[in-house]
């Protein structure tokens, strides 16, 4: 496994429309590995392809609960009710801004072995998929906050 470049704001691959998955297969496993390697070492709980360089439909998220999720070629189904949550993101680093989102959502996708799975998830693993699906079409949570803040790690 391997540590990848997280791409910052102003990368043209940020602003692309991600491309569907075409091949299930070692190198898509050692990928998706090495994405979630690189969204552990700078504290993420989520992270999309894009963000590593690769402009292609596959997410990884780990809000902190145990598990971690894999999502290839994911599509958001059905929503439910809105709120506002503050988020930040590893592309661009020391900006946080509030940003409403549903606060339920359905989500359908591919496992890295085939299986396809559909996930009911609110809170904040809800806020979560909905911010890294955001990735996968060329938008950062700073096209679509309703404000934005700037903070500093304190020495």
């Amino acid at each position: 496994m391997a540590v990848l470049e997280v791409q910052k704001a102003g990368a043209p691959v940020l602003k692309k429309v991600s491309e569907p998955v075409k091949r299930l297969d070692g190198k898509l496993r050692s990928f998706l590995d090495d994405m979630a390697e690189t969204m552990y070492k700078f504290d993420g709980i989520g992270l999309a392809a894009p963000q590593v360089g690769r402009s292609i439909r596959a997410v990884v998220i780990d809000i902190g609960d145990g598990r971690l999720l894999e999502m290839i070629i994911p599509v958001i189904t059905a929503r439910e009710g809105m709120a506002v949550d503050s988020e930040g993101c590893l592309s661009v680093p020391g900006i946080f801004g509030e940003v409403e989102r549903s606060e339920k959502v359905t989500v359908e996708y591919t496992t890295r072995y085939g299986k396809k799975r559909k996930l009911e998830a609110d809170k904040l693993l809800a806020r979560c998929v909905q911010h890294e699906l955001d990735h996968l079409d060329g938008v950062l949570f700073i096209d679509v906050a309703k404000s934005l803040r700037q903070e500093t790690e304190e020495a």
